[in-house]
C-alpha cells in the first residue's frame, strides 16, 4: 500500500488548463487531474469572478491551483498574500517572468507560498526563476514552436540544467495543443503537462484500440449470444 502510494507520487502529473468549472468538474471525477492553472484570459473567457472560480475549485478539492497575478511588483506581491491568505496551501500564485516577477517570486517563496513562474522561453530564465524559488516554471512550447523555435529544446535544456545541479525547481510544460507535445515533455524531463481539455481527451484515443475493442465485442457476442451472458 506504502509502495503504491509512492509511485503515485512520483508520476508524471496533468495539470487542466481552464477556468471552466463545468468542464473542471466532469475531468476532475476521473482522478487522473493532478491540478489546475488558469490565467486571466482564461478567467476573461469563463465570464466569471476569478474568486468564485478559485473558492469552487478549492471545494472540489484540487490541491493545486495556479492563480495569476498582475500589476507593478508591489501589486503583485500584495495580491499573492492576498489570495494565499484567502485560499491557503492550494493556492500557487502564478507570475511572469520578469524583472518585477522574479522579485515578487522570491519575496513569497521565502515565505513558503507556491510561486509558479509563467512566460518562460529560455533557459536563462528558468535558471533565474529557480534562484528566485519558483515552485514551478512555465515554458511554453506551443508558442515557441510558433516562433520556428524547439519548444521541446527549450524544456530539455532547462530540465536538463535542473538534474546536473540539483535544483528542485519543478518544469511545468505549457502552451501544449497535442498529445504528442505532452508525451514529448515528459520524455525531455518536464514533471507537470498542463493541458487544454481536449487535448486531455485525446490521450485515451487509438485507433487500434477502437479497432480492438470492436472485434472483442463482435467475438463476445459470437460466444454468448446479444445479451452477452
Amino acid at each position: 500500500m506504502v509502495r503504491r502510494k509512492q509511485l503515485h507520487q512520483e508520476i508524471m502529473k496533468i495539470f487542466l488548463d481552464t477556468a471552466d468549472t463545468e468542464i473542471i468538474k466532469k475531468y476532475w471525477s476521473t482522478g487522473l487531474i493532478d491540478g489546475i492553472t488558469t490565467n486571466p484570459s482564461l478567467i476573461m473567457k469563463s465570464g466569471r469572478n476569478p474568486e468564485d472560480v478559485y473558492q469552487e475549485l478549492v471545494d472540489l478539492g484540487v490541491p493545486d491551483i495556479s492563480m495569476e497575478v498582475v500589476g507593478s511588483d508591489l501589486e503583485m506581491y500584495d495580491e499573492g498574500i492576498r489570495l494565499y491568505e484567502k485560499f491557503g496551501p492550494v493556492c500557487t500564485v502564478k507570475v511572469p517572468c520578469t524583472r518585477e516577477g522574479l522579485i515578487v517570486c522570491k519575496r513569497l517563496s521565502e515565505q513558503g507560498i507556491k510561486v509558479n513562474v509563467t512566460l518562460i522561453f529560455c533557459a536563462s530564465q528558468a535558471v533565474l526563476a529557480a534562484k528566485a524559488g519558483a515552485t514551478y516554471v512555465s515554458p511554453f512550447v506551443g508558442r515557441l514552436d510558433d516562433q520556428s523555435v524547439a519548444g521541446l529544446e527549450v524544456v530539455r535544456s532547462i530540465s536538463e540544467l535542473y538534474r546536473i545541479h540539483g535544483i528542485r525547481t519543478q518544469v511545468l510544460s505549457a502552451s501544449i495543443r497535442s498529445v504528442q507535445r505532452a508525451i514529448r515533455s515528459w520524455y525531455n524531463g518536464a514533471e507537470i503537462c498542463t493541458m487544454p481539455p481536449k487535448v486531455f481527451d485525446q490521450m485515451y484515443d487509438h485507433i487500434l484500440t477502437d479497432k480492438g475493442l470492436e472485434i472483442f465485442d463482435k467475438d463476445w457476442k459470437e460466444v454468448c449470444g446479444e445479451s452477452g451472458v
